[in-house]
């Protein structure tokens, strides 16, 4: 038989739902600079994104008594750029889709809910609960918020994400994780987590879980 499709399908947002990639590159070199970090060559981008979140911060050896600092200022700097970065194709599209067939909506961030709202514009109608500012690793901490808002069990609910920290957050919480392979990390390394569906454009979303879609 089928898996049964979750009631509560939670989001995750930066490389999930908004196309911010193009302007973590440019941000992240500012943070560079202005926290003394080792710089990033070109080059180096691809292998980057084929890391967990740890690895990735050992590479860049970035102390942990700067992340707070790093999260908040690349917070800040996301806020200044809310309104310039795209949804990618496809996800207002997807979000209603989702809503019409009867699935709720949420959305667990380490952005800022008011970040959140100016990119989705319009797009935010179906969305219910947003559990936002969580903390690099804190999102956890968030799905469980967004649980106890929506009254649903972490069994009943599916994590989409396009990180290894998305997919440890979804895991530590006890609920499905799902990947999408348009976001930071490359597929392999989000494959090599697991996930109970991969997705390879919000249109694959909304077949595979809205109504009439085929889980599994």
């Amino acid at each position: 038989m089928p898996a049964t499709p979750p009631r509560l399908v939670i989001f995750d947002f930066d490389g999930t739902l908004a196309d911010s990639f193009p302007w973590f590159r440019t941000a992240l070199a500012r943070l560079i600079r202005r926290h003394g970090l080792r710089p990033v060559a070109p080059e180096e981008v691809e292998g980057l994104r084929r890391l967990g979140t740890r690895e990735i911060l050992r590479e860049l050896r970035v102390p942990p008594w700067k992340l707070p600092a790093l999260t908040r200022d690349m917070r800040a700097l996301k806020a200044e750029a809310a309104g310039e970065i795209p949804l990618f194709p496809g996800v207002p599209e997807m979000l209603r889709g989702l809503a019409a067939g009867g699935t709720r909506i949420a959305i667990a961030s380490s952005d800022s809910e008011a970040s959140i709202r100016r990119t989705l514009g319009e797009a935010i109608v179906p969305v219910g609960p947003i559990a936002a500012g969580a903390s690099l690793f804190g999102k956890a901490a968030r799905l469980r918020q967004v649980l106890r808002a929506a009254g649903v069990s972490a069994p009943a609910a599916l994590y989409i994400g396009d990180e290894t920290r998305d997919a440890e957050a979804a895991a530590r919480v006890g609920m499905d994780f799902a990947a999408v392979t348009w976001g930071y990390a490359a597929p392999e390394a989000l494959l090599a987590r697991r996930p109970r569906y991969v997705f390879a454009t919000p249109a694959d979303v909304l077949r595979r879980l809205g109504r009439g879609g085929a889980p599994g």
